[in-house]
């Protein structure tokens, strides 16, 4: 695997797009639960802070956004979402996401990246937030309506990042 992440192009939107969809058709961990058809992904994606995609020598295997979380004096909080391809996970395509989009907010001059509803049962993304450093905030009963109607609870997580240079 020559796993490299950089900054999205208009050629990755497809397979962007298909990554992006299988998660939130998912109904466990996107908080969307509308699939983007290709006109809304080439705006959501281009209005972005910065979107980044894990090229796996020519396959896009994930992705990932940053945005603010907030305006005006909360501004320099910024948020992010993560998507690696069905087939792929479980082989640190996510870390590396992470840790990018943690060099490119703090580039970007955000002071601390907060995710907002971490659904409680995704285990795998709590470890790897606890084990990068990010601080949870407690829990939110019953946050996050899962495919099936049920509700789950949900783990606000923060990182302060460092200054940019």
């Amino acid at each position: 695997m020559e796993l490299m992440v950089r900054k999205y192009t208009q050629d990755d939107l497809n397979e962007m797009i298909a990554i992006w969809n299988s998660v939130v058709e998912g109904g466990v961990s996107f908080p969307q639960d509308e699939p983007l058809d290709n006109t809304a992904a080439e705006s959501f994606f281009a209005g972005q802070s910065y979107t980044g995609v894990a090229d796996d020598t020519g396959e896009i295997v994930g992705l990932y956004i940053v945005h603010p979380n907030n305006i005006g004096r909360c501004g320099h909080i910024a948020n992010a979402s993560y998507a690696v391809k069905e087939g792929r996970r479980g082989k640190h395509i996510g870390e590396r996401l992470v840790k990018h989009s943690l060099e490119t907010a703090s580039s970007l001059s955000f002071r601390i990246l907060q995710f907002n509803a971490v659904v409680a049962s995704n285990k795998g993304a709590i470890h790897l937030y606890r084990k990068l450093g990010f601080i949870p905030l407690g829990t939110i009963p019953g946050g996050f309506r899962m495919d099936n109607g049920v509700y789950a609870d949900i783990i606000p997580f923060y990182i302060t990042l460092p200054a940019s240079r």
